[in-house]
């Protein structure tokens, strides 16, 4: 995902799950500048063995989980504060390679922002993993 590989300062996620080894190493993954990576993700990756959100955070990145909701079925990216990627393309090797789905990146830093605000939101009744 271009959006991902061109971060130059940060990247939020907020996803179901995020699965996909590409994706996890884009950031700082590729030698680029380090990025500022977390990520906000559902609380089924606190149940399995070994998940996207232990993936992330053996990697060293921040990862938070979800736990007001029922499902957080997010699947949203902020790339430095003024890109948004979305839609229903989860994060995950099955997305990228067996999945119908959409994926919509918008370069709109007032979208972003809004985003952003709502990322916050979310990370405020989320609980470290």
């Amino acid at each position: 995902m271009s959006a991902l590989g061109q971060a130059k300062e940060s990247v939020y996620v907020q996803a179901y799950s995020f699965t996909s080894a590409p994706h996890c190493q884009g950031p700082g993954g590729r030698g680029q500048a380090r990025v500022k990576v977390e990520a906000l993700l559902d609380k089924s990756q606190r149940r399995a063995t070994y998940t996207g959100a232990s993936f992330l955070k053996n990697a060293g990145i921040p990862v938070y989980i979800d736990v007001a909701h029922a499902i957080a079925h997010n699947k949203v990216m902020v790339v430095d504060g003024q890109t948004v990627v979305t839609g229903s393309f989860n994060f995950t090797k099955a997305a990228e390679e067996r999945n119908a789905e959409n994926l919509l990146i918008i370069k709109d830093k007032g979208l972003a922002r809004l985003y952003m605000e709502n990322w916050e939101r979310h990370k405020d009744h989320s609980e470290d993993y």
